[in-house]
C-alpha cells in the first residue's frame, strides 16, 4: 500500500442491507481499499476504508449518499499514524510489558481519532484497536510502553473522547501480569 494512503473513511449503517449495497458503492467510487466491512452490535454495519484523504472523502461521501436515513456515522480521518492500520486489523504481537493501557469509546469513528492521537503523543506500542464487534457498539483501543509514556498516550487519548463527550474509560496497568496480557491478545493474533 502507498505510504500516502495513511486516511481512512468510515461509514456506520443502521442496515445490514443497506450497509453491503453501500460498500460496493464505495469501492467503486474511489481508489481506496476495504480494511472492514461487517456486521457490528446493535444490529449495524460498518465499513472502514483506507487510501489517500481525497479518495477517502469521496468514498464517504457516495455511500452516505446511497445509505440516506440509514447512516449513523460518516467520517474520514486523514494522515493517521502507521501503526493504527494493523492495530485494527489484528492484535500485535508483544514482549515484555512495562504498562499497559486501555481507552475505552462509546463510538468506533472517535475512538479511532483517540488511539491515533495517543500513538502520536508518546514513545508506545499500538497493540490493538478492537471495533464494536461483542461490544455493544463500543470500541477500545490497547497500548503498551513504559509507565510515563503510556500515562501521557491514555491521557491524550482519553482528552479527545472526553471532549466529544464519548468517553466510557479508560485504565493504566503498570507491570501487568504476562497472563493478563496473553488473554487479552489470545485469539486475536
Amino acid at each position: 500500500m502507498d505510504d500516502r494512503k495513511n486516511s481512512i473513511g468510515l461509514l456506520e449503517l443502521t442496515s445490514i442491507a443497506k450497509g453491503i449495497e453501500c460498500t460496493d458503492l464505495m469501492l467503486k467510487a474511489a481508489d481506496v481499499e476495504i480494511l472492514m466491512s461487517r456486521t457490528i452490535c446493535s444490529g449495524k454495519y460498518l465499513v472502514l476504508v483506507r487510501g489517500d484523504v481525497a479518495a477517502c472523502i469521496s468514498s464517504v461521501r457516495a455511500g452516505a449518499e446511497a445509505g440516506a436515513e440509514c447512516v449513523a456515522d460518516s467520517v474520514t480521518i486523514p494522515n493517521l499514524h502507521e501503526q493504527v492500520f494493523p492495530a485494527i486489523s489484528q492484535a500485535q504481537a508483544v514482549g515484555d510489558v512495562a504498562a499497559l493501557g486501555v481507552i475505552e469509546g462509546f463510538n468506533v469513528s472517535t475512538l479511532i481519532e483517540a488511539a491515533d492521537a495517543a500513538v502520536k503523543s508518546a514513545e508506545v506500542s499500538l497493540v490493538e484497536i478492537r471495533l464494536a464487534m461483542a461490544l455493544g457498539g463500543k470500541a477500545f483501543a490497547v497500548v503498551t510502553g513504559s509507565v510515563a509514556a503510556v500515562n501521557a498516550a491514555v491521557e491524550t487519548g482519553r482528552d479527545v473522547l472526553k471532549e466529544k463527550g464519548l468517553l466510557a474509560n479508560f485504565s493504566i496497568i503498570p507491570a501487568p501480569r504476562k497472563e493478563l496480557v496473553k488473554e487479552l491478545l489470545e485469539g486475536r493474533l
